[in-house]
């Protein structure tokens, strides 16, 4: 019996898109974040100060919300034993993401390019991660490497 392997470099095709399923952002994900990272930054964490804030009540870490959507692409499986290594990430933060909110990630791939001496491609991925009303809160592009298929 094998294990499930993801899709080689040669499989991607630009234009191919795929869709995670949600992730709801609860009270225990930012406090295990601020406790893994140190960012105990009030935004995360008072709830008074954030209620004289402009935005009206404490926000998930952005990083957290990145942190999550890596692994909701990872779910996907597209990535599983052929992911070589992530090579860049580049992302706009536009919205927040408050406790409740329910994120999902669109992934498109933006661009193909070989990398042989990698043993693979480099895999440019145009990333959206959108809230539960749609809106898009980060959005961005991935690089990452792929293994090639293996000789046959």
């Amino acid at each position: 019996m094998s294990a499930p392997i993801g899709k080689y470099f040669e499989d991607y095709l630009v234009g191919e898109s795929m869709t995670t399923r949600g992730r709801t952002i609860t009270e225990a994900d930012i406090v295990q974040f601020g406790s893994l990272t140190g960012d105990f930054n009030p935004m995360h964490f008072d709830a008074e100060y954030m209620n004289q804030h402009l935005l009206g009540k404490r926000v998930a870490h952005g990083m957290l919300t990145l942190s999550y959507a890596v692994g909701q692409a990872y779910q996907l499986g597209f990535l599983e034993r052929t992911v070589l290594a992530f090579r860049a990430i580049e992302m706009k933060f536009s919205e927040p993401v408050f406790i409740g909110d329910t994120i999902s990630v669109e992934i498109t791939v933006k661009e193909t390019k070989e990398a042989g001496r990698l043993g693979g491609g480099l895999v440019t991925f145009e990333v959206r991660i959108v809230n539960q009303h749609g809106k898009t809160v980060q959005k961005g592009d991935w690089v990452v490497l792929i293994a090639s298929k293996p000789s046959a």
